[in-house]
Formats: structure tokens, sequence, C-alpha cells
């Protein structure tokens, strides 16, 4: 039945929400306008605040309601039918709220509410300025989802718009106008993993977060404050920075356990928007420490705190704009909302710059020369290599924006994408990584202590001896296992050696003064470890699935697949590396079962939802489903178990890659299943399965005619005929009164187990039915032909396929947990800073004059 009102009532909310975050905007405004910062109209204030409280309220109703239609599967609205099903579990069904576009600036918009109300709480005096901005941006992203339409005007997608509105030329609706599917297209089946949960809302608070440093560095210029802005903007750069980066591993976590290219980082346009902003989030992190310090880089830490959240706009403009369409698998497509993201944009742009522009002379700016034993140097090089790193990757990023902006003023532009983008970044990023890991060391040291040339030399000797000592050892254990360091390789390992070690030596002196942990400390540490597991996994990948068998799988796989992938045939051991593999079957996910059922003991039915159990389903001495009981399954994937066992130690695990054919979205649908080791991952995933769309090849049936007892010989198998009983529901027959159904009990004994085979015969209506059984590891099928009752004889036909099998790649990933456990070090000293800097208040602009030094008799001056 069709049902309206919940969409209206979403729609109503969007509006509102809308037209509440332009009063708020320019109440905001008029509330600041003309005033010192803290001076504020009271009358604008509380109708400010207000109108802020509506758009908040308005926007969880919209929230409420999007959901409401999606869990309950209300099918009339185009975004439910589009991104969710009857079947998927509550937890898909919010992966399926952000999946759309108008979901995931509906996140954003959320976020955004959190923060605004955080800061009317505690924004004291900067809260006119800073929330004029807030609710500026609140106008712009919810117009995006506005959805109304003046003449030919269209303003925003709404997520609330009806099937019918969005295909109007389906005929259905000249036939039936209130039809509603009764299903619908299903959610993403590579968004069906629980990092798709948690790492969109993850990184749109990251995005969310880098709103705040600009709304205050804006207000700072707009009030002519260009100092006292610094201080609270740092404690919402530090939560940015950790959040935002947290966020993007996430993404790569997610990619590496669902995703088939090897790895966790493909240099994707979409990837590297986010990358983009991240990295100058950090260095305006760096340059904001530095005017806290030494009052250095005030005009440097504008210029990146703007564009940090100009990158996140431009971002959103490259992912949502369409632009990217042939250039990355991961963006959306153009709802027709570039002009918007366009204006939203430059709106910005103007904004901002111009403010910078106007005030750019009254910025102070240090008087104070940076020599080399000036750490601040060093810091602001380290945060100049991260701009850098940034724009080579904007650049190229960009290229389809160039395309696109040259075609629209009648230029043709040939320029293309780096044929190799992974080669091509790489090569680049690699020696960005090398000036963080150096730079990040010698100004960690730098900065707690007075430096001159003795005092600098005796306390970088001993971690620049170990570092040496360590990487001439890793230099040559590489070489004795046979393989090639390059230079930057060489290099790279070295410096992120140094910033390991210095960083952990700074610390460990912090601890024998007995002052507070350095938060940038062990934030240096994490980064240090993050490029080694990324040096080591990357570069030193080992592919073990080398195919030795001297055959060509297909003539339609490229050379590499055919020379990087194993052929394993079911129930056939065959040498990969040190292990021998073995591919033992298929399975299915049963929710409420601990890990997965093999589908011989499950029985089809019309609905691909459910099954019948043809025997006990239990694990351990705990029955799930006895067999006849109706079993639920998820039939999108299936996965293949595959069994290693190390020849040598005779250590085995069991792995379970799966795989979906969907030619939707371009056939097979792989993702990995890791083993984990201390040192390093099995990453396998499946390369090529048998076709499932068609038929087997059977041969053509071979009849016996058996007595009870009777032992027939199936090629290399033999199987003993048991006994005749009558059949059951397990095999799906729907059996209803007056009909016959007898089923025949084999044992056919295969090379490793035995398998029970019960084919069906059927008498309804006078008519004959059969129902073959099969036994998928052995490629054979038997079939209940006869019964001749008078001489207790029955014929039974045997036919046989090629056995099942699939092609495996597996590959080797040295000392991978480098990267997560060193992204999990840099959150904890995102967190420490983060902590140190609680008590702080936005009112305190005091910090030691540039020449200061922390002196041995008081405790050196926390840093993030």
């Amino acid at each position: 039945m069709l049902n309206t009102l919940i969409g209206d009532a979403g729609h109503l909310s969007v509006i509102v929400a809308f037209v509440a975050a332009t009063v708020a905007a320019y109440s905001y405004f008029k509330a600041a306008q003309g005033r010192s910062l803290g001076d504020t109209d009271a009358g604008w204030l509380r109708l400010g605040r207000g109108a802020f409280l509506v758009h908040s309220l308005a926007v969880v109703a919209v929230i409420v309601c999007l959901f409401g239609i999606i869990h309950g599967h209300r099918y009339e609205y185009y975004y439910a039918w589009s991104h969710s099903s009857n079947h998927l579990p509550v937890y898909y069904m919010i992966s399926c709220f952000w999946e759309g576009q108008e979901g995931s600036f509906l996140l954003w918009i959320f976020w955004h509410v959190c923060i605004g109300l955080v800061l009317m709480r505690y924004g004291r005096r900067w809260e006119a300025p800073v929330m004029a901005i807030f609710a500026g941006v609140q106008l712009f992203l919810t117009s995006m989802i506005l959805g109304v339409v003046l003449g030919n005007l269209k303003i925003g997608s709404s997520p609330f718009i009806l099937l019918r509105d969005f295909m109007p030329d389906l005929p259905v609706w000249k036939t039936n106008p209130g039809f509603v599917p009764k299903d619908g297209t299903g959610l993403n089946a590579l968004l069906q993993n629980y990092w798709m949960v948690i790492h969109p809302p993850t990184l749109f608070l990251g995005f969310a977060l880098t709103l705040v440093p600009f709304a205050y560095a804006v207000a700072g210029l707009w009030k002519g404050e260009y100092t006292k802005w610094v201080r609270p903007a740092m404690r919402w750069t530090l939560w940015g920075g950790m959040i935002l980066g947290v966020g993007i591993v996430m993404g790569a976590y997610w990619a590496y356990e669902t995703l088939n290219f090897g790895g966790y980082w493909n240099w994707d346009p979409v990837e590297n928007a986010v990358y983009i902003p991240w990295l100058v989030l950090v260095a305006s992190l760096h340059g904001l420490v530095l005017w806290q310090r030494s009052r250095t880089a005030l005009r440097t830490s504008f210029v990146l705190v703007i564009a940090t959240f100009l990158l996140i706009l431009y971002a959103t403009f490259l992912t949502r704009s369409g632009v990217l369409g042939n250039a990355s698998v991961h963006s959306f497509t153009d709802l027709g909302l570039s002009g918007q993201l366009i204006i939203y944009l430059a709106a910005f742009v103007v904004l901002s710059i111009g403010l910078l522009v106007w005030r750019w002379k009254h910025i102070p700016v240090s008087e104070k020369e940076l020599t080399t034993y000036n750490p601040e140097l060093w810091v602001f090089v380290g945060a100049t290599v991260l701009c850098l790193g940034a724009f080579q990757v904007l650049f190229t990023t960009s290229i389809p924006v160039y395309n696109a902006f040259l075609g629209f003023i009648g230029i043709k532009s040939n320029l293309a994408l780096p044929a190799d983008q992974i080669a091509h970044y790489t090569k680049f990023q690699l020696w960005m990584g090398v000036g963080v890991a150096f730079f990040s060391g010698l100004a960690q040291v730098m900065w707690w202590q007075k430096n001159d040339k003795s005092s600098l030399t005796n306390t970088l000797t001993v971690p620049g001896i170990l570092t040496l000592l360590v990487a001439a050892l890793v230099i040559l254990l590489v070489q004795y296992y046979g393989h090639k360091m390059d230079l930057v390789y060489i290099v790279l390992l070295t410096t992120a050696l140094f910033g390991v070690l210095a960083n952990l030596s700074m610390v460990l002196t912090l601890v024998k003064r007995k002052v507070s942990l350095s938060g940038g400390g062990i934030a240096h540490i994490g980064i240090a470890l993050m490029l080694l597991g990324i040096l080591a996994s990357a570069g030193y990948s080992n592919i073990i699935s080398q195919n030795v068998s001297g055959l060509l799988y297909s003539r339609e796989f490229d050379q590499t697949t055919n020379q990087d992938n194993v052929l394993l045939w079911r129930n056939d051991p065959a040498p990969m590396g040190k292990y021998d593999v073995r591919y033992t079957g298929q399975f299915w996910d049963v929710p409420g079962v601990p890990g997965y059922v093999d589908k011989q003991l499950l029985y089809r039915t019309a609905d691909e939802y459910k099954t019948l159990a043809r025997a006990d389903i239990k694990r351990g001495d705990k029955v799930y489903y006895k067999a006849g009981d109706t079993v639920e399954i998820n039939p999108e994937n299936t996965y293949y178990r595959v069994e290693y066992k190390d020849r040598k130690s005779g250590d085995a695990f069991t792995l379970y890659p799966r795989a979906q054919v969907n030619e939707e979205m371009g056939g097979l649908l792989a993702s990995p299943d890791i083993q984990k080791f201390a040192d390093h991952d099995i990453y396998s995933h499946i390369s090529a399965v048998p076709p499932v769309d068609k038929e087997k090849d059977w041969s053509e049936v071979k009849e016996h005619v058996l007595s009870v007892g009777d032992t027939i010989f199936l090629n290399d198998y033999f199987a003993v005929f048991r006994a005749v009983e009558p059949a059951h529901q397990t095999a799906g027959l729907g059996l209803k009164k007056g009909d016959l159904a007898i089923q025949g009990d084999f044992l056919v004994y295969g090379e490793k187990k035995q398998y029970h085979v019960h084919p069906v015969f059927v008498v309804r209506n006078r008519l004959i039915g059969r129902v073959p059984d099969e036994v998928e590891d052995l490629g054979l099928r038997l079939s209940f032909l006869n019964v001749d009752p008078q001489k207790s004889k029955f014929t039974f036909g045997v036919s046989t396929t090629q056995k099942d099998y699939i092609i495996l790649k597996a590959v080797e990933k040295p000392f991978i947990n480098l990267l997560w456990s060193g992204t999990l070090l840099m959150a904890v000293g995102f967190g420490m800073a983060i902590y140190k800097r609680r008590r702080e208040t936005d009112g305190a602009d005091v910090a030691p004059p540039a020449t200061r030094q922390p002196q041995k008799s008081r405790k050196p001056q926390q840093v993030a």
C-alpha cells in the first residue's frame, strides 16, 4: 500500500532544517556584526540559538523518517528500493542509510549539528561569529537534500522522492498507479561488511571536525582577533586529525578485507580525495603548534587551516559531481548537483580567501630568525613536506577536472591519468614518507632541549647509530632471502627507523625526567611504524600461488593471472609455496550458526533465502537445525573452504574466501580471507570459479539395475545400495496426501570421506517424477529411474561431470601488522595531546616569547 505520509514528513523536515539554518546564519551574523569579540546583540543571539535548535530537531526528524522508510521496507520510495532489500539485517540497513548521496550528506549534516550544539554550549565569546560560519555551512549542505523544483531550477536531491516520480516512464504506472515493489535491489555486496557500518560515520565526523578550526580562523579574521583563535582551534584540529586519520585507515582495512586488488590502498581518486585534506590538516596542526610555542608561522597556520576545509569541499565536488565517473569506481553518479557544489565551493573560497587577503597585512609576523638549531625550522620543513605531498596527489587527481573545465570553455583536452597510477603516486609519495619520517624524529628530539652543535650531536648519537645498525641488518636479511632493495626503499627504511628510535629516545628521556609524555612523540612513532609496515607489506609482498603446473588455465585470462594463481580441484591437494593446499567445498552463511555451513547439507527451495536441512546441522554437541528443518541463508555469497598445511611443521589453518557472481557489477566479486601471523599475513582470494550461470555438462546416464545390498563402481569410487525408504520433506517435495515418494539410500565411498546420497522416485496423480541427488565433491549424480516390485529390483542412473574447482591467488604480506599497530599508536598520540589540553580555555592567549627555551628546573611545555 502506497504510504506518502512519512515521506511528506521527512521532506517537510528538510525544508524546516534549511529555513532554520538560514535564519540561524543570519541571526548569528547580526549578533556579531560591528561588535568586538564577546560583545553580541542579545536579541539576535537568542534568535540564532533558537533557530539552530530548531534546525537540529528538524535534522533528527529527517534521519528518523529516512531510516523508518528503509527499516520498514517502504519500496514506494526510490531511496529504499535502490539501496535496501527485505533480507538485510538491521546493521546493514544502517549502511544503506549512507550508501546514497543524500544519506551521506545527511550524515555529514548530523555531525555538524552535534558539533554545533557543543560550540553553542562551550563557545562563550566565540559563539556568535563561529556559529554564523557553522550555520552558513549547514545552509549549503541542507540545500543538497532539499529536493525543491522551481520552474527549471532544481535545488538539491530529496531522499524522499517516490519511485514513480524518479522513474515515471515505467509501464507499470499506467496499469497500477499504486504499485509498490515487493523487494528492493539490495545493498552493494562489497558494502555488506562491518567496516562499512563504522567507517563512513568516522570519516564524516572527521570531515565535520575540519569545519571548526576553519570557522575559528575565519571568525578571527572577521573580528580582527588574529591570535586568540589558535588555542580553541588547536583542540578541534587535534580531534579532526585523529578521527579523520583513523577513518581513512578504516577504509584501507575495509579494502584489505573486502576487495581483491591485493592490498589496502589503490590510489583511486576517491581515496586520494580524503587523503589530501588530512595531510594538509596535519600540516596545519604543526603550524598552530609553532605559533603557540614561539610566535612563528601564524600566516601559515591561517592558510593551512582554511585550505583544509576548502579541500574537504573540493573532495566533495570530486566525488559527487560525476566528474570522476570514468576515473573511479567509487565515485557517486551525478544527481544534477554539480552546479550547487560549484557554488558551495566558490562561496567559501571567495569568503575565506577574500578575508585572508584583506587582513593579511595585519596578521602578526615573527621577527625571530630561524637557524639550523631551532626546532621550529625543522617542524616547518616537515609541514612543508606534507603540503608538497598533498599537492602532488591533488595535481594528478584533478586531471578529469581540468578536462571538464577546458571542455566547458570550448577547448579540447587530451590530458589523461597515468596508465599505472600506483607506480606514479608511489614514486613521489615514498620520498614524502622519507621527509616525514626524518623530520619528525629530528624536530621532536630538538623540541625538548636547548640545542647547539654539541648537545644535538650527543642526543642524536645513540638513535643514529642504532638506526644504521638495524637498517644494515635488515638490508642484509632482505638480500639474503633473494630480494632487491632499491635506493628509495633503503632511504625510507633508514629514515623510518630513525623516526621510531629518535622519538622513542625522547619519550624515554621524558619518562626519566618525570615529565608528561609527549603526545606528538607517540604519534610520530606510530607514523614511522606505519611507513615501515607500508614498505614491507607493499614493497615485499610475495605471491606464493605460482602456477608450476605448466598449464594455461584460460586464454581469456591475462598472462599475470595464468602465472600467479593455482588451480585447485576439489579435494585434490596441490603444492603452493611451503604449503599443501586443498579446496574442500562450498559453504553458505547461515545466520545464528557459527562459521559456515556446507552447501551439501542444504536443499534449495523456490525461495532463494530458504533451504531445507538434509541432515542435522550442529557444532560440537549443540544441534542448531534438525534434518527437515527450514534453514534461512544469506545466498549472495558463496564461501570456498581452503585448507592450508605447512609441509615442514605440519601446522594447518583453514580459510573461507568468498565470491559472488554478479553480472551487473562486472562478473565475479571476490573478497579475500586472511590468516594473520605475528610477522605476516596470508592473503587469499578467488580469481575464477566454474560458470554458475549455465547447466553442468553431465555425461550420458549409465543405468544400473540393483538389489538392496549391491555395490556399483563409479570411476574411482564405489557405492553401496543400502535400502529403499520413504522420502522425507528434506528433498523439498511438498508431499501431499495420496502422493507416493521413495528414495534410495546409497553410501558412496570417496577418497577422503563417505557420502550419503538419496535420489528420489515420486508418483503424483499417476505421473512419475524423479529428483536426482548430486555429490559435488565427486562430480557424481544419481537418479532413481524405475521400480520393479515383483523382482525387488530398482533401476538407478549414474552420470558424471567435471569436478568442481577454483583458481586461487595467495599473497604473503610481511610485517603488515606494523601498519595497523602504527595507526593505533598514532591515534593514542593524538588522544594524549587532546587530554593534555582539556583544561585550556579559549580565553587564554598566553604563550612563551620567541626566545624562551625550556629550563632544566621547570617542566617542558607540552606539545602535540
